[in-house]
């Protein structure tokens, strides 16, 4: 097992990374957006242990617009750039531009008891509209496959689990690494998980923030870049037996105050491709890549509840690169920073390994430091 010294995020440690981020380089920069978490491992909890097999998961909660007890809406985009994977809610995306409620993200088999879960919380949060008015929930939750790292068939993660997640949620510094739906993820065949990035954007006189959150789970060992150099193939130990093609999927969320229009928020979604392309991954074929940017800029009441006519302000589209450029910036350290923020984790399948995590020292031998 690798022992680190410290702890830290990718800056701590000297790694540079282009653009200026927020107060808590995270994605709650964004104003009124909370994250939650609930984990669970029975490395630390011996008792969770049912079938044999190691529990390593759990749900990671965004509350776009807190715990307000209004339903109000954000304008949204979407994008996958490998659809091997799950993001429910995506067709009304796509078809109305915004989506109302959480954002959670888990493993591959718990979707469905998550998605219970937001449901809840929607109608007792909104508990006067959805009493008063036929309304529906229809959440947005995501996964990633953590199969090598937990007994994924055991469907360990409940709906109660979700409803924790939900009402842990919080602004300011959030944890990342083992923490929440990335707690037993796996990116470029070191231990992966939950990071979190922001980047401050100056336009007309105003800052603007947008922020990241990942749940990485993806890429292969030779394929790693950091800083635009190609580290893999320098740090080949320890890799664990039997990955020999790519099996996860990474799901980034992006958040910003800047107003912006769904088919902005299409556009900005689509750049997440290129954040992960940073970090060298092709978006191999059994990889969901899967993309979500969302704004809480123009806010407005429900459809159903409001009148006939809306206003609506948004950015000018030739200034949109700064905005791409930001977005693909955040991922790039978002992926990183779950990383560095990884504990070393026994496998599940096969078993009698650990996916150890990204080794700083050997990090920065390998780029020249």
């Amino acid at each position: 097992m690798i022992n680190r010294a410290k702890k830290g995020r990718a800056r701590d440690f000297g790694l540079e990374f282009s653009g200026v981020p927020g107060s808590h380089n995270a994605i709650t920069d964004v104003d009124g957006v909370l994250v939650g978490y609930e984990t669970l491992s029975s490395h630390n909890n011996s008792a969770l242990e049912t079938n044999g097999i190691p529990i390593q998961t759990g749900v990671t909660a965004i509350l776009p617009r807190g715990t307000s007890r209004v339903p109000k809406p954000v304008w949204a985009g979407i994008h996958a750039f490998n659809g091997n994977g799950e993001m429910t809610g995506s067709h009304w995306i796509r078809d109305g531009g915004y989506f109302v409620g959480p954002v959670m993200i888990t493993n591959s088999h718990s979707v469905g008891a998550v998605h219970d879960a937001a449901t809840r919380w929607i109608i007792d949060t909104y508990a006067d509209a959805w009493h008063d008015n036929h309304l529906w929930a229809m959440p947005v939750v995501a996964e990633t496959y953590d199969g090598v790292l937990n007994d994924i068939n055991g469907q360990h993660v409940r709906p109660e689990h979700a409803y924790k997640a939900l009402q842990s949620a919080k602004a300011g510094h959030i944890a990342e690494g083992n923490v929440g739906g990335g707690a037993g993820m796996i990116c470029y065949e070191f231990k992966g998980g939950t990071g979190t990035a922001s980047r401050q954007i100056e336009i007309d006189g105003q800052t603007f923030l947008l922020g990241v959150l990942v749940q990485a789970n993806h890429g292969l060992r030779p394929w790693l870049k950091i800083q635009g150099q190609t580290v893999g193939p320098q740090m080949m130990q320890n890799r664990i037996p039997g990955i020999d093609g790519e099996r996860g999927s990474i799901i980034a969320v992006l958040a910003t105050d800047m107003p912006l229009q769904p088919l902005q928020l299409n556009k900005l979604a689509r750049r997440g491709a290129i954040g992960i392309g940073r970090g060298g991954t092709a978006g191999g074929n059994n990889s969901g890549d899967i993309f979500l940017a969302f704004s809480t800029a123009n806010e407005m009441e429900l459809p159903q509840l409001s009148g006939p006519w809306r206003q609506f302000v948004s950015l000018n589209d030739e200034l949109l690169d700064a905005v791409y450029m930001a977005a693909i910036d955040a991922i790039e350290e978002a992926i990183v920073n779950a990383m560095v923020a990884a504990e070393p984790v026994p496998t599940a399948r096969p078993a009698g390994h650990f996916c150890q995590v990204l080794d700083i020292e050997l990090l920065k031998k390998a780029l020249g430091n």
